[in-house]
């Protein structure tokens, strides 16, 4: 009975060690076939994605022709960009303000992409401003008075430390502005309008008596340079791209 009992034990030993060796081969089996579906996923991903995958490396720049000498001010600046944008800068210098904030500055930055959209992109930055001041933005036909015509933009407001910036959207490189009455046509270094080029950038006080109590000069006259609030409320100009030829 023992002895039968002895070899049973052995036997059933014998089984469960076969089993775990089957049980051991399936489950390498197993692993196996998901390391090569988890491959071949991976593969498909990568392919699959490839088509739509974002660029390895960085666009090749380059620096667009922007008018020609004697078109556009010696002050602008064409930035190197992605092709078909066209980035452009210039600096605006303190007007009225120049005697008691003589370290004012503003640049403008004009982005262009003709594929997205009709309008440009217009960044004004400011430093060292009169503070807690709001400012008008303007692009006209000239850069000293009379000013000629002008279109207003958009206001810039300084904070307590003078800085400031504003982002506007609007047609900046061929604006214009025409009267029916004296149909005409003009041309810059962007081509021909129908009516008078808008070629400059100005700001101005947003109102007379925040300009008078700034600049501490009660004799300050009034501008239309800002929109409502009467006849002439406006300050005046406080910076400006000092230049003849265009700036855009």
């Amino acid at each position: 009975m023992l002895r039968y009992i002895s070899h049973s034990t052995r036997a059933y030993s014998r089984n469960r060690s076969v089993i775990a060796l089957v049980v051991i081969v399936l489950l390498g089996l197993l692993l196996a076939a998901c390391d090569s579906s988890s491959s071949q996923n991976t593969q498909t991903k990568q392919t699959t994605s490839g088509g739509n995958s974002f660029p390895t490396k960085a666009p090749p720049l380059r620096t667009p022709a922007f008018g020609t000498p004697g078109q556009v001010a010696p002050t602008v600046k064409v930035l190197a960009s992605v092709d078909p944008t066209l980035i452009v800068q210039f600096p605006l210098s303190p007007a009225s303000i120049k005697s008691l904030f003589p370290k004012a500055s503003a640049l403008v930055t004009v982005f262009q992409n003709p594929v997205a959209n009709d309008f440009d992109t217009v960044t004004v930055d400011l430093q060292d401003m009169p503070p807690n001041v709001k400012f008008p933005v303007f692009i006209t036909e000239l850069s000293a008075k009379p000013f000629g015509h002008a279109e207003y933009v958009g206001d810039v407001i300084t904070r307590g430390d003078g800085s400031g910036e504003s982002v506007f959207h609007l047609i900046t490189f061929v604006a214009f502005a025409a009267d029916n009455r004296h149909p005409g046509t003009s041309a810059d270094q962007s081509g021909n309008a129908s009516g008078i080029q808008l070629e400059h950038v100005g700001m101005w006080f947003d109102g007379l008596i925040n300009a008078r109590q700034v600049l501490h000069d009660p004799t300050q006259k009034g501008t239309p340079f800002d929109g409502g609030g009467g006849l002439l409320h406006a300050g005046p100009q406080a910076m400006t791209d000092g230049q003849t030829l265009p700036v855009i």
